[in-house]
């Protein structure tokens, strides 16, 4: 059973969804310009999806972010975790002034994930290929407690040239776990270059499909097109489904989009609040 409720039309939504996607954009630039160096990247091409998750679809509370009926979220590539404290920060599970703490002493927000410093973190992350095996350890934890929620997973396309990735994608088939809904950052670029030129990947819908998941691939950057397709995985049964999000890396990002050199850069405070206004020009 899945906790799928029809919602409003999209198109209701989606100034809104538009906008605070902008916001998560501008709060990640501040960010990660404050500390000097990050994960900018694979930050901003996964914006569009966190935000359509936290702001639309996920069942989540927090003010009590361990709530056992709650949706859970596995950012496997953990090192996009600053956009993911952005979001969590405005949904106010913990201070917006935490994100000028990113990665430096003391601080609750590591640059990759951690669920034992970072309120509405739900698994640590950045050894990439285990958190697909995590999240089916999770999805199968909550079918034999029979609670009714969802386990979503996003990964990189450079991390699907794990192995652990495809021997967790067997094991979730064959529990049928269809509280499992995945997506891939197909970004096309990982740290040491092109993807096509690392380790090909595609066709990852035939991959996936082949695994025994539902299987579709979508603009990721698109609103309409990631409403569709995660309401058609919540209404899966009998299987796994992973959503492939054809993205740009460093995507809204002036200074960093489309560049291979945007997986891990340095920029200051002053190079962020050029893009950030760039970002504000496109709401006048």
């Amino acid at each position: 059973m899945k906790n799928f409720t029809e919602k409003k039309d999209i198109s209701l939504e989606l100034d809104f969804l538009k906008r605070k996607a902008c916001e998560i954009r501008k709060m990640t630039l501040e960010e990660i310009g404050t500390l000097g160096v990050g994960h900018i990247g694979g930050a901003m091409s996964i914006v569009e999806v966190l935000t359509i998750l936290y702001y639309r679809h996920m069942n989540v509370d927090p003010s009590n972010p361990k709530k056992e009926d709650r949706d859970l979220l596995v950012l496997s590539k953990g090192h996009a975790g600053p956009v993911l404290y952005s979001v969590l920060a405005d949904k106010g599970y913990f201070p917006k002034d935490w994100l000028m703490t990113l990665n430096k002493g003391g601080t609750n927000l590591p640059s990759h994930c951690d669920m034992n410093r970072t309120p509405g973190i739900d698994m640590t992350t950045g050894s990439l290929g285990q958190g697909t095996s995590a999240v089916v350890g999770m999805a199968l934890a909550n079918k034999l407690d029979k609670i009714d929620s969802n386990v979503y997973l996003i990964i990189g396309d450079g991390e699907s040239n794990e192995g652990q990735v495809w021997e967790a994608a067997m094991s979730a088939a064959h529990y049928k776990l269809d509280n499992i809904i995945a997506f891939t950052d197909y970004n096309k670029m990982q740290i040491d270059g092109y993807t096509k030129d690392i380790m090909d990947v595609d066709n990852l819908v035939a991959k996936w499909e082949a695994f025994g998941w539902f299987a579709v691939k979508i603009q990721g950057h698109d609103f309409n097109e990631l409403d569709k397709a995660i309401a058609n995985a919540q209404k899966e049964k009998d299987r796994p489904s992973m959503i492939i999000l054809d993205t740009v890396k460093g995507k809204g990002v002036c200074f960093a989009e489309g560049k291979l050199e945007n997986h891990n850069m340095n920029f200051d405070i002053a190079k962020a609040k050029e893009a950030i206004a760039v970002l504000d020009g496109e709401f006048k």
